[in-house]
């Protein structure tokens, strides 16, 4: 499966937005996509099944628990093809960056010129 196909999935993007924190028990998944996206439980298990395939996410055993964390990998790949397209929009970031900071430093100019009088 190719990497946008997995991540097209909403339930998928969001369990690797759990991932994305530290590792977590299937449980502990389970329990908030079920109450997010009103799934089954067996439903959230083929997602993480189909994140683990895929190379997304590990999991290991720690007792009778299985703990799952994000595979930065197939990320990387993301990223790296991402980056072919970010001459689009990292121009507008930084102009947008310009003009924040202009605007912050408009602001801490603000009391200055309001002590100042046109007499």
């Amino acid at each position: 499966m190719h990497a946008f196909d997995v991540l097209g999935d909403p339930v998928r993007r969001r369990i690797l937005e759990l991932l994305a924190d530290g590792e977590q028990t299937s449980g502990a998944l389970c329990s908030v996509i079920q109450e997010e996206f009103g799934i089954s439980q067996p439903a959230v298990s083929q997602h993480l099944k189909v994140l683990r395939e895929a190379g997304f996410a590990t999991v290991r055993p720690e007792g009778t628990r299985r703990l799952y964390a994000v595979a930065s990998g197939p990320l990387r790949e993301v990223d790296a093809w991402l980056d072919r397209f970010r001459h689009y929009w990292t121009p507008h970031l930084d102009a947008l960056a310009t003009e924040l900071a202009r605007g912050r430093r408009q602001r801490r100019r603000e009391p200055e010129n309001r002590g100042e009088s046109d007499d």
